[in-house]
């Protein structure tokens, strides 16, 4: 008797305990679509710490932690954030390797750590890796959205360095893949018609255009850019952009 007790408040308390987490979860869920992201963070953290957690739900906490550290102005702060990013990526990535959202928020937390790391040989181990998931990321699945904006932005990144860095690229490890502007567009577009409200793509693929001279698909992108809707914190700060890169070029 005694013995069915105790599984009876085992099964009940596992119950009231996903449910709670659940429960954070859709609380968490409530605020990030009122755009308090940070609030929502303290939520999903919560419901971490009361049952294993999904790939979704570690990749939402990433980018949040992403979105958040790329707000700050103070170093102490962004490296505080950036080390949180990391940290819940490679929780998502120990979950599942073989998860295409795994490899793409592997990929953009090691995008983060090139901004913070000082120390020229991690930053290249870094500028690898990013690669590195996004290959594995486009075996598992080429036609998730987010894993060809990683791929299209490593090009772009590539193609845009500045002379030290691809220096630093070429002794340190007898350099990489050459970035391509044709094919930074490609995954960019790509991207495009897979999450057709990635404000951030849409941002970088003007750039892109820009920066193989086309000014008339830059405007054309930037125009839809404009017409989309804001879904995060950091999508006001893409407009704001986009609407400069349009009065420079008019």
């Amino acid at each position: 008797m005694h013995f069915k007790f105790l599984l009876c408040l085992l099964f009940t308390s596992t119950v009231l305990f996903s449910q709670t987490a659940g429960e954070l979860i859709k609380a968490g869920d409530d605020l990030y679509n009122q755009l308090k992201e940070e609030e929502a963070l303290v939520k999903y953290k919560s419901a971490i710490s009361l049952a294993p957690p999904s790939i979704n739900l570690l990749v939402k906490v990433t980018e949040i932690c992403l979105s958040a550290g790329g707000r700050q102005t103070d170093k102490n702060l962004k490296k505080r954030w950036s080390d949180q990013t990391f940290q819940y990526a490679r929780q998502a990535w120990k979950a599942d390797s073989n998860n295409v959202q795994s490899c793409y928020i592997m990929a953009a937390a090691c995008g983060r750590m090139t901004e913070i790391e000082t120390d020229k040989k991690k930053i290249v181990a870094y500028v690898r890796d990013i690669k590195m998931y996004a290959d594995r990321g486009l075996r598992i699945n080429p036609n998730y959205g987010k894993i060809n904006f990683i791929e299209g932005k490593w090009h772009y990144e590539m193609v845009t360095l500045n002379w030290a860095k691809r220096l630093a690229v070429k002794a340190l490890y007898g350099g990489l893949p050459d970035g391509n502007i044709d094919s930074c567009i490609y995954y960019f577009e790509k991207c495009r018609q897979q999450d057709i409200y990635y404000v951030y793509n849409f941002l970088m693929l003007a750039k892109a255009y820009k920066e193989n001279n086309n000014p008339t698909k830059t405007v054309d992108v930037l125009n839809k850019l404009l017409k989309l809707p804001v879904s995060c914190l950091d999508d006001k700060v893409y407009k704001e952009e986009a609407k400069k890169m349009l009065e420079d070029a008019n």
